[in-house]
């Protein structure tokens, strides 16, 4: 895997938070925990990336990092996209305009390791 994420959407994932997700067990086994990036973001960026959705990407800014960014994973349903707001501002000319946010999750995972999902 050598695709790297792409530079211009640096900016989605630079406030990332670093998360612990914990998906549900099978019948006597352990929950299966995972790192992961959350993020906020508008839903104009989340459009932006949205082909990139599901691939796996190294990241350059955190060397030997890899993430994917959760859309249909059904092991992973309960951190796909959600609604992560909306602000309502207005325009230096006074327009008024709303911008809708998501909340989105990034499996982070060392690019050494394989994704089990």
């Amino acid at each position: 895997m050598r695709r790297m994420w792409p530079e211009e959407f640096n900016a989605i994932i630079s406030g990332a938070e670093e998360v612990m997700l914990e998906t549900p067990a099978e019948a006597g086994e352990a929950p299966l925990q995972r790192k992961a990036l959350k993020a906020r973001i508008t839903m104009q960026d989340y459009e932006r990336i949205w082909p990139l959705a599901e691939m796996r990407f190294r990241l350059g800014e955190r060397d030997g990092k890899a993430i994917t960014l959760i859309t249909t994973n059904p092991h992973y349903h309960a951190w796909h996209p959600k609604d992560g707001g909306s602000v309502d501002s207005e325009s230096d000319s006074g327009r008024h305009y709303k911008t809708d946010y998501l909340v989105v999750h990034f499996l982070l995972d060392d690019v050494k390791e394989t994704s089990p999902a």
